[in-house]
């Protein structure tokens, strides 16, 4: 019924920057906080940054001051601006939405997650 759609991954070198992007389609009813957790090998996934649907903002303290959590509500879109990546970045990102459906009352949805690799 949801889909979350990443994109913007890849491969950067350090000091680099990027964008991801998640866009949520189907049965939406009203979307709550957006956010962007990342799981690197052999570690838990984290949360990197949330934002909820007024545009208040929370970051994981390693990447305060160098990334940037946005949302655009009419587009049920959000995005993460990376820059002056470091290679203890390199992780899978996921995106996360808190939704409710039509059908179903709020719970988290994922996506299937994006690759970010930052070369030293």
């Amino acid at each position: 019924q949801v889909q979350l759609v990443e994109s913007g991954g890849g491969l950067v070198q350090a000091g680099g920057s990027l964008r991801l992007s998640c866009t949520a389609s189907g049965m939406i009813f009203n979307i709550n906080a957006m956010g962007w957790y990342r799981q690197a090998p052999g570690k838990q996934r984290e949360l990197v940054a949330s934002i909820n649907p007024r545009g208040s903002t929370n970051y994981a303290d390693p990447v305060k001051g160098r990334f940037t959590i946005s949302r655009d509500n009419a587009k049920n879109t959000v995005y993460l601006q990376m820059n002056n990546l470091k290679p203890e970045d390199t992780a899978v990102y996921y995106c996360n939405a808190q939704i409710t459906t039509w059908s179903e009352v709020e719970r988290d949805y994922w996506g299937h997650g994006t690759q970010v690799t930052v070369s030293s």
